[in-house]
């Protein structure tokens, strides 16, 4: 901030001692460090509102920011609801109508992995079914050596 040399503040230390005297001297260094300390006081007070308004100020900014974000998600949320309404009211897809043979219920009971139902929509109004084979029924490679 200010470049005050050593050799300045020599200077400056002599003509104080000449001017102000040597039994004057503690009294007036105090004095000088008691405006210091009310100097920087006040400083550092009007940093800290200038801190807080600048805060202030940015969270503002942010929360109109976020305002907006939250307005466009809420947005595409209504758009892709409404999407998904008008697909559904277009394919009038009944999933209830699907069913599970008997024989694959009682297969999969047996053997949790065999008869499982792959469902796989070919487009919105058919349903095609495939049927896993049973791990027994699948032939293993032989083991070399054996």
């Amino acid at each position: 901030m200010f470049e005050i040399s050593w050799s300045e503040l020599l200077i400056l230390a002599v003509v104080t001692l000449l001017f102000v005297g040597p039994k004057e001297l503690p009294v007036f260094l105090r004095t000088i460090g008691r405006y210091a300390g009310t100097v920087r006081r006040h400083a550092s007070e009007f940093r800290a509102q200038f801190d807080q308004a600048m805060r202030e100020a940015e969270l503002d900014s942010m929360k109109k920011e976020m305002e907006g974000m939250q307005a466009s998600v809420n947005a595409e949320v209504m758009s892709a609801t409404k999407s998904f309404e008008e697909a559904g009211a277009a394919a009038k897809f009944d999933p209830s109508s699907i069913t599970t043979p008997i024989s694959a219920q009682a297969n999969s009971m047996a053997n949790p992995m065999a008869g499982t139902a792959l469902v796989q929509p070919a487009d919105a109004s058919s349903v095609t079914e495939a049927v896993l084979p049973a791990p027994e029924s699948v032939p293993m490679p032989a083991r070399p050596g054996a």
